[in-house]
């Protein structure tokens, strides 16, 4: 299990965009395994390789884990195919903003594309929270954060 510090605030790395992924290795593994082991440990739902220092289009998610029904995801060179509406404004939260919560409005449904860790292409269409979660993530490897499209709640 590696947890790695989490980048908060300001650094220069959360307002990159990220790089990408071209090798499909075991260094790229061993980042997921890592994103996964780091946002469990942090209590989160999601976490993108910015956000512990790593400027590539990486992030993993796990929108039902804490109801104890794990589903882990990692996504690697994320596309975003469609959004659906309604919008829906809810409060987020977010690792690398510590203390403090924003009103963002996000899609009911996300069309994602992505390639897994292991070189496999994907898509589906994520619901809901899950579709919230995705789209924040999304963000981060765009080097946007919450308070750029949020209000303070």
């Amino acid at each position: 299990m590696t947890v790695r510090p989490i980048v908060t605030g300001d650094d220069p790395v959360l307002r990159r965009k990220a790089a990408t992924v071209t090798m499909f290795d075991d260094g790229l593994r061993d980042l997921v395994r890592d994103l996964f082991d780091t946002m469990y440990e942090a209590q989160g739902r999601g976490l993108a390789a910015p956000q512990v220092g790593v400027s590539q289009r990486v992030f993993v998610m796990d929108a039902s884990w804490k109801e104890g029904n794990p589903q882990p995801l990692a996504v690697v060179n994320p596309e975003i195919l469609s959004t659906e509406p309604p919008m829906i404004v809810d409060t987020e939260a977010c690792l690398s903003l510590p203390g403090v919560a924003y009103r963002v409005g996000r899609p009911m449904i996300t069309e994602l594309k992505w390639i897994s860790p292991n070189g496999v292409r994907q898509s589906t269409k994520l619901w809901a929270v899950e579709s919230r979660i995705a789209c924040h993530e999304y963000d981060h490897l765009d080097g946007v954060l919450i308070s750029d499209h949020g209000t303070e709640a």
